[in-house]
C-alpha cells in the first residue's frame, strides 16, 4: 500500500470491496442512525412503495465510502464529503468502492470517490476533501 504522499494524480487507492449487502446489515444500520424506513427493511413495505425490492440506504452506501480512506489515518483526516447518489443498492448487491486522487496541494488532497455495483453501475460518485497531518 503507497503512503498518500506517494500517491501521483490520477492514481487510485486500493479499491475496497464490500460483502454482499444483507439484510442484517440493513437492520443494524437502520438501529445505528434511526433510519426506520420500512423500505430498507422490509419487502412488503418496498414492494408496495414501486420497488422490487429493499433497498439500502443511502447514506449506508456513503459512509462505507470512508472505508476507502481507514488505512491512511495516520496521515490525514476527511474534511469534507460531496456525494450525488446515482442509482439504488438491493439486497446481495456488492459494491465496490474506488478514489483517484484528483488534486495534490500542501495540506489538502482532493479525490474523487464512487461506488459501483457488481454490474459496473455506478451508484454514488462525489469528491472526498482529505485535510493532511
Amino acid at each position: 500500500m503507497k503512503e498518500l504522499k506517494d500517491l501521483q494524480i490520477g492514481e487510485s487507492l486500493e479499491d475496497v470491496t464490500l460483502s454482499p449487502v444483507s439484510r442484517l446489515d440493513l437492520i443494524k444500520y437502520a438501529g445505528a442512525s434511526g433510519d426506520y424506513n420500512p423500505i430498507h427493511t422490509i419487502d412488503e413495505e418496498a414492494e408496495k412503495a414501486g420497488l422490487p425490492g429493499i433497498i439500502a440506504h443511502g447514506m449506508w452506501t456513503m459512509g462505507n465510502l470512508a472505508k476507502l480512506f481507514t488505512p491512511y489515518y495516520e496521515e490525514g483526516f476527511i474534511e469534507d464529503y460531496t456525494i450525488r447518489f446515482k442509482g439504488m443498492v438491493f439486497l446481495n448487491d456488492v459494491i465496490t468502492l474506488n478514489a483517484i486522487l484528483d488534486d495534490n496541494k500542501e495540506e489538502k488532497m482532493k479525490f474523487k470517490v464512487n461506488a459501483t455495483n457488481q454490474d459496473g453501475n455506478e451508484v454514488i460518485k462525489g469528491n472526498v476533501v482529505l485535510c493532511k497531518v
